[in-house]
């Protein structure tokens, strides 16, 4: 049976463990709700940025050239189904730079991942090896520099040191290496589930405004066939009308390309920069800590 000295010292080690694992546990709550913060503030301006957009080019067009291809094209100016400024085409455009107010909080986010590189973290000498009670200071200055674990590079380090001061062994501290970069390498395609759905919603909004353009260009023609077939003349409002939604019909799916192509373009260049930014942490990690360790035999 255990002496009473090792029962204490399990009920410490027992309560220390639930302790930390409570601090962690709000740290990422800490973590989850600064990084909702910063999405929101970055979805809200692109939001009032997109409203701003729409008004200067109605301000630019209804002005000058309201019946000219471009306004139809750009906003729908002119259409009854639905009337402006609820037109397909304005809903695009507020989709259209929400995207890029997402775009944004993940370029930011990269370019924080990148920064951290800078901070010193590790002994960058190549003639300096690593022993397991050589990494307490390090993990200490670690964990100070990001207390809520947002970053990459910390939340590597602090496990693989954590692991190589558990048993150390550098072939599991490879294992837990791979593992994590693996790991954050699907956060990053899943923070971007958002923007790739935002993506498809563009031309899907297009498709939309096509089907209604046509169908209602179709009830146009109805009319005047139905004139004719009574020895009517066909009325130039109706010919009109029917050309009129037959341009909304094509116009928004030719936005909506034109929209996506340019969000998608945009999506990849900075999701290369987010996994740049991760290969760059791993880079520095497997050279200045996990190559660096030296097992004792």
């Amino acid at each position: 049976p255990p002496t009473p000295s090792t029962s204490h010292l399990n009920t410490e080690d027992f309560y220390l463990g639930l302790l930390r694992r409570r601090i962690e546990a709000s740290g990422r709550i800490r973590r989850t709700g600064r990084t909702m913060t910063d999405r929101a503030v970055a979805v809200t301006g692109a939001g009032l940025a997109g409203v701003a957009w729409i008004g200067v080019l109605t301000a630019l067009l209804w002005s000058t050239q309201p019946d000219h291809m471009g306004a139809a094209l750009l906003l729908g100016l002119r259409s009854e189904s639905p009337p402006f400024p609820f037109t397909i085409q304005n809903v695009m455009w507020l989709v259209f730079f929400l995207g890029f107010g997402e775009l944004a909080a993940r370029h930011r986010a990269g370019g924080a991942e990148d920064a951290q590189l800078a901070r010193g973290l590790l002994p960058e000498d190549d003639r300096v090896m690593l022993r397991q009670e050589d990494l307490g200071p390090f993990y200490e200055g670690i964990r100070e520099s990001d207390p809520d674990g947002r970053y990459w590079l910390q939340r590597l380090l602090t496990s693989v040191i954590l692991q190589f001061q558990s048993n150390g062994s550098t072939d599991q501290v490879n294992a837990v290496f791979n593992s994590l970069v693996d790991l954050f390498q699907h956060e990053i395609e899943l923070r971007y589930n958002l923007l790739r759905y935002l993506v498809w919603l563009i031309p899907t909004l297009g498709f939309i405004g096509t089907v209604v353009g046509i169908a209602l260009a179709l009830g146009e023609a109805g009319q005047m066939f139905a004139g004719a077939a009574a020895g009517a003349a066909a009325s130039p409002d109706l010919m009109r009308n029917l050309t009129r939604e037959l341009g909304v019909a094509f116009y928004t799916t030719l936005l909506a390309l034109l929209q996506s192509a340019v969000l998608m373009a945009a999506m990849h260049v900075v999701q290369g920069r987010e996994e740049g930014a991760l290969n760059h942490v791993g880079q520095y990690s497997l050279r200045n800590l996990v190559n660096r360790l030296y097992e004792q035999r």
